[in-house]
């Protein structure tokens, strides 16, 4: 089976494993960092602002199954792609809205989504998603992973804004 990956960053990892982990030809999401200047950083580093890094999502999927398109439109409607610094209640560099592509072919598919975005009219801001070359990805600590498996009621309390944006905004 061949398979590829995807990374995307829209705020808090733990929101944006759920989302991609049950659909079909989906074979794992893990949460980690990228985008940053220091190697295998921690937790603990991304959060203090100095390394560079961003709180992604990297998917590896089975592209037979499930086309790199289908999985930038699953992630759009996780995001508000009009904010900058952050996403929902997570502010800052380390939670903002990027699409990391790891092929020529990935920028294009992301590209022409985003237009499409743009073109649709949906949002009165401007789509300040960033479109960039993936970098290195560190998985994150063992307790970040599947964090809504292992901690569901706390997964539920920090979705909730997001879930609300997300109804209002993307449901029609």
């Amino acid at each position: 089976m061949a398979t590829d990956t995807a990374i995307f960053a829209g705020g808090c990892f733990w929101c944006m494993v759920h989302p991609f982990d049950q659909q079909p030809g989906i074979i794992k999401v893990v949460s980690g960092y990228t985008g940053g200047h220091v190697p295998n950083p921690t937790y603990e580093e991304v959060c203090s602002h100095t390394t560079g890094h961003t709180e992604a999502v990297e998917i590896t999927f089975d592209p037979a199954i499930i086309s790199y398109a289908e999985l930038v439109e699953i992630y759009w409607r996780q995001t508000d792609p009009t904010d900058a610094m952050g996403q929902f209640q997570d502010r800052g560099d380390s939670y903002r809205p990027v699409i990391f592509v790891n092929s020529p072919e990935q920028r294009a598919i992301a590209e022409a989504s985003k237009q499409a975005l743009i073109d649709s009219g949906r949002f009165n801001e401007p789509i300040v998603t960033q479109i960039e070359a993936a970098k290195p990805f560190y998985p994150a600590e063992e307790y970040h992973q599947d964090f809504y498996k292992k901690e569901p009621f706390r997964a539920e309390l920090v979705e909730g804004t997001r879930r609300a944006f997300i109804r209002e905004n993307w449901a029609h």
